[in-house]
């Protein structure tokens, strides 16, 4: 293995993935650790190297469910807390490249195959239009790239915890429950696998249903099965929301070269997806209609989107091609 060998990272609230690049660059060898079952990400890494006959390591960059303008870095969802200079010393390397997960997802934008999405409903993109790009996993990611100077430029956000807004009468006493709970109910506590669970026993309390405690995989998988009908209206719901924050994310980037939906959630509900409410409400912004409708809405397929993303960041530091 060559002394240059680098290293990417997409460390979320449950899982850690790792690749080292090959030599076009590309992220090979990928491996998913869950992030309790380490201290941090050193140790993860090491442990990950060790699978790997310990290959000696220059750089790396690690895309991380947090905010990292300031560290230490702690995980949203998860208790890992370290910083750049630790990992640096600790595993050795000149270089280490910090970025928010969906900065790196962001990132992955416009280098994604057409077999790596799911076009759900109409629209077309606009050459070098802003992107968007929003995810549902142990939190609730948002981003966007933008084309400037030959060059995309993604933007390190925190929108899943903007305020969620109800969209009729139904979604108010969702959210007048919620906020009884809360004092401040946002995107994220909803619209994310630690979330899917509360949205559960908030609609049954709504729709006047016995509440059953159920996790974010069972509510998933009933409602894929089509074997229970109030799971099912918990990912309606769950779908419709999205599309009005996705909307309303279009709506503030100007995403005319699309709005992508990544995360761990959206890709397991697969077609169950493709028929929610979740286009309905994208368009539904009243005269923007029009505006949404022509802006076209993806699923990213692709298992490890934030590794090639991260892959480009590092790259790009470097001043690689």
């Amino acid at each position: 293995m060559s002394k240059n060998t680098r290293l990417v990272a997409d460390i979320g609230g449950t899982h850690a993935r790792f690749a080292l690049l090959g030599e076009t660059g590309a992220p090979e060898m990928v491996r998913i650790l869950p992030v309790a079952g380490f201290a941090g990400p050193v140790e993860a890494i090491q442990a990950y190297l060790a699978e790997l006959d310990d290959p000696s390591l220059h750089a790396a960059a690690l895309a991380i469910a947090a905010p990292v303008h300031q560290e230490p870095i702690r995980l949203t969802n998860a208790t890992w807390t370290f910083t750049s200079d630790d990992i640096k010393s600790r595993l050795g390397l000149q270089q280490v490249l910090l970025l928010n997960d969906f900065t790196a997802l962001a990132l992955s934008l416009p280098h994604l195959g057409n077999n790596q999405l799911r076009q759900i409903g109409h629209g077309a993109p606009v050459d070098r239009a802003t992107k968007a790009v929003l995810g549902p996993g142990t939190g609730l990611g948002v981003s966007g790239v933008l084309y400037h100077g030959g060059r995309w430029l993604a933007l390190a956000t925190e929108g899943g915890h903007c305020s969620l807004a109800p969209a009729d009468g139904r979604e108010a006493s969702i959210l007048a429950l919620a906020w009884r709970e809360f004092p401040h109910v946002s995107a994220e506590r909803l619209l994310s696998g630690s979330g899917l669970p509360l949205l559960h026993r908030l609609v049954a309390a709504v729709d006047g249903q016995p509440e059953e405690p159920l996790s974010t995989a069972e509510i998933v998988a009933r409602a894929v099965g089509g074997q229970d009908a109030q799971c099912s209206a918990v990912v309606d719901t769950f779908c419709a929301m999205l599309g009005s924050v996705a909307g309303n994310l279009a709506l503030t980037l100007g995403a005319q070269g699309g709005v992508y939906v990544g995360g761990g959630i959206i890709p397991r509900l697969g077609e169950l997806f493709d028929r929610s409410s979740f286009r309905a409400r994208f368009e539904a912004k009243g005269r923007f209609a029009s505006y949404l409708a022509a802006i076209p809405t993806y699923v990213v397929l692709s298992p490890t989107p934030a590794l090639l993303g991260a892959a480009h960041a590092l790259a790009d530091s470097e001043g690689h091609p």
